[in-house]
């Protein structure tokens, strides 16, 4: 069983990163804490409406959250706990590299193994899952055209970290895109620092 993984799923809203992590963890146990996870609290104080471009002073305070919440992972939580994260992130973005800076620091703080995967989705397939009803009820964003001008402008951030995984999700099942990503962390089990692995399992 591998422990003391901090897994960062990125990719555009309506990827299906939440999805994929609940695929996940059912491999990989552990906590699955998404980025609405973290923003909800701010953002249910704003009645968004998931169309609306908010100011940056919201994401200040979201950034906040994310670092309340990454202290605790690196210093009180069990040592050889798992954990999924998801985020979006743009590459080129300086608020997107700070968060996927955040991220990063905590896992190198628990001394855990970092694993940053990026999911990549074909403009229609995105716009089709972004426009789903039920996206609201996290409060998340439904605005097509945000899809499509983000498909077309602009690529998911590439962290260039040697443990990264890239995957098109565009035709395959979340339950696929998590079996390649539990694949890939296992590939890398076997002298790695930051992972280990039950004898029974080696």
């Amino acid at each position: 069983m591998v422990q003391n993984v901090f897994v960062l799923l990125l990719g555009f809203p309506g990827v299906g990163k939440l999805t994929i992590a609940r695929e996940l963890v059912t491999a990989l146990s552990g906590q699955v804490i998404d980025n609405h996870w973290i923003n909800n609290p701010i953002l249910a104080l704003l009645a968004d409406d998931g169309r609306r471009t908010l100011p940056d002073a919201v994401w200040e305070q979201t950034a906040k959250v994310r670092q309340a919440v990454l202290d605790t992972v690196a210093t009180l939580c069990p040592p050889a706990a798992n954990f999924i994260f998801t985020n979006s992130g743009i590459q080129g973005d300086a608020r997107s590299l700070a968060s996927y800076q955040q991220m990063k620091d905590a896992p190198d703080r628990r001394g855990a193994h970092f694993v940053p995967v990026r999911l990549l989705c074909e403009e229609a397939e995105l716009v089709r899952r972004v426009m789903s009803p039920t996206r609201r009820d996290r409060l998340k964003s439904i605005d097509p055209e945000a899809a499509r001008r983000r498909s077309r402008t602009v690529a998911v951030l590439d962290p260039k970290h040697p443990n990264s995984l890239t995957i098109d999700v565009t035709a395959i099942s979340a339950a696929e895109a998590a079996t390649r990503i539990h694949e890939h962390i296992k590939d890398r089990v076997d002298g790695s620092p930051g992972l280990s692995v039950r004898a029974s399992e080696a």
